[in-house]
């Protein structure tokens, strides 16, 4: 992810007055990921056939494009937000050899 798909949403937005508050675009994202969740419920038969898993792939860049207007709606650049979280992941690896925070074994 660079700060160009985070210009071409926020331009997008403005262009065609979508511009909104940001909790509707993190309403939106909540959506948009409830939709990839319903594909992965749908394709893989609620967790019963893990390798039958399919997501399509408009359905992920709906969830980018609203995790991108939420960013620009907070005025956050969106490769520096994501930069952090890299560093803090590997933080995480290298003090306690998972990147999961505490109590999570993510």
């Amino acid at each position: 992810m660079d700060n160009q798909h985070q210009t071409a949403v926020a331009t997008f937005l403005a262009e065609h007055d979508l511009e909104s508050p940001p909790e509707n675009h993190v309403l939106d994202l909540s959506a948009e990921v409830g939709e990839i969740a319903g594909a992965v419920n749908a394709s893989s038969d609620y967790g019963s056939s893990p390798e039958q898993i399919d997501v399509p792939r408009d359905e992920l860049g709906d969830a980018m494009f609203s995790l991108l207007a939420v960013c620009s709606a907070l005025e956050v650049d969106a490769s520096a937000a994501l930069e952090e979280s890299l560093e803090k992941y590997e933080q995480r690896i290298g003090e306690t050899g998972t990147p999961g925070s505490e109590g999570t074994d993510h």
